[in-house]
């Protein structure tokens, strides 16, 4: 069994203990109450804007434990003054030592786009995530039958919701659905965790010509966006880069108005 493996397995006994903590009704009436969200898909067609969907996460399987001291209010808040097109929140807590909580928190303080990272099994997580006050989720191919990334999707979009379909081969597009219009290439084999961010530029030739496509994992330097913009990414999902870092939102900070220059 590898990681990937051992993560879904841990999802669905998560899942199913959220379930006993809380009820369908229960988010049905926070969505009810709570504002309209911002379109991830409009934010990374911004050309006022950067691109980039700027992530918070203190830890990942690979790399132990990134950033365990940042403050998730203070991190995305600079994310947004910095000009970050949108964030990433990871809310799975058994590997990467997030929580829902976590998206709350950076939607109380923010107003751009913000992406449920976790790994979606369930109409049930996606239901929380518009509850919690998120603008999209995150589809994974590669955990997901074709069917249950159409049925998932369809229930996203139903909530108001963007989906983010992420896929590491050409193969994995075979389960793309045409309601999604935002497609990332994650650069990362979640399998492995090696990375090769020319995995982007060989399955972006095989992405709908209409989505807007994100490359994730692997971006460390400007002239990376500039060569991925070139490819017709308009989207770039940086997580460790920022978070590695002693104070993420100042190092966000620098790297777009490097971007900009």
């Amino acid at each position: 069994m590898n990681i990937l493996d051992k993560i879904v397995a841990n999802k669905r006994v998560e899942v199913a203990e959220r379930k006993v903590l809380i009820s369908e009704k229960q988010l049905e009436k926070s969505i009810v109450k709570s504002k309209a969200v911002p379109s991830l898909k409009a934010y990374l067609q911004n050309p006022e804007k950067s691109g980039i969907i700027c992530e918070f996460k203190r830890q990942s399987p690979s790399k132990g434990i990134i950033n365990g001291t940042a403050q998730v209010q203070d991190v995305t808040r600079n994310y947004e003054i910095a000009g970050a097109s949108a964030i990433s929140v990871l809310t799975d807590k058994a590997f990467f030592g997030g929580e829902a909580q976590d998206l709350s928190n950076a939607r109380d303080v923010t107003t751009i786009p913000i992406l449920r990272k976790d790994f979606i099994i369930d109409p049930f997580q996606i239901l929380e995530a518009r509850a919690i006050g998120a603008s999209a989720i995150l589809l994974i191919a590669s955990i997901l039958t074709k069917n249950e990334v159409k049925t998932l999707a369809e229930y996203a979009y139903s909530l108001g919701l963007e989906v983010l379909f992420e896929v590491h081969n050409t193969d994995e597009m075979g389960k793309y659905d045409p309601i999604i219009e935002v497609v990332g290439v994650n650069n990362r084999n979640l399998k492995t965790f090696e990375v090769d961010i020319n995995t982007s530029v060989e399955v972006a030739k095989h992405i709908p010509n209409n989505c807007v496509k994100v490359a994730e994992s692997g971006i460390y330097e400007v002239k990376t966006i500039t060569y991925l913009q070139e490819q017709g990414f308009q989207g770039f999902l940086i997580g460790e880069n920022f978070m590695r870092t002693q104070n993420p939102g100042e190092a966000c900070i620098e790297f777009i108005k490097a971007l900009k220059q």
